[in-house]
């Protein structure tokens, strides 16, 4: 069965891949989350994923080669996600899409502030989480410093000041 696109467009192709509601929010979830789990990335969402949508979406993005799964050695009945090379490299969309909303969208301070460090840290941090992220998911050497670790910090320092009393 062949597939058909509109056209040859590098854009419009990338656009049929990524360009629905939760594709790239699911990607975004297992790069910065760590949600491997169908069950993490339906629970623990901000935005609220509804379950078949979310088993759709996984379903497309293995087939489209950005994902992988395979069993869970801690879980008999679950599967664990694994993003390939394809996918990491959407990182440096990710952080300019998240820079873009911090600039142009009523983004929230907590949820921008990786947004925020990516942007400030530019390719020289975006190849650091890409290194990490291989690592992680497709075995590659590990990270000498953790960029993501960097990330998490900055937005649970952020979500601790708002739970401070005033």
């Amino acid at each position: 069965m062949s597939e058909t696109h509109r056209s040859g467009c590098p854009i419009n192709l990338t656009l049929e891949l990524l360009g629905d509601r939760w594709s790239l929010i699911v990607i975004r979830d297992i790069m910065f989350g760590d949600r491997r789990r169908y069950r993490e990335l339906l629970t623990r969402s901000e935005e609220g994923i509804a379950s078949n949508v979310l088993a759709d979406r996984l379903k497309r993005l293995l087939a489209a080669g950005l994902l992988t799964k395979a069993r869970d050695p801690g879980h008999r009945q679950s599967g664990l996600y694994t993003l390939t090379e394809p996918a990491i490299q959407l990182l440096p969309v990710l952080a300019q899409m998240g820079a873009w909303g911090r600039r142009h969208a009523p983004a929230s301070r907590e949820l921008s502030i990786r947004a925020q460090l990516l942007e400030e840290g530019g390719p020289a941090m975006w190849e650091a989480v890409m290194t990490e992220l291989r690592a992680a998911h497709l075995g590659g050497p590990p990270a000498k410093t953790s960029a993501l670790l960097q990330l998490q910090a900055a937005f649970e320092a952020i979500m601790a000041e708002g739970a401070a009393p005033g």
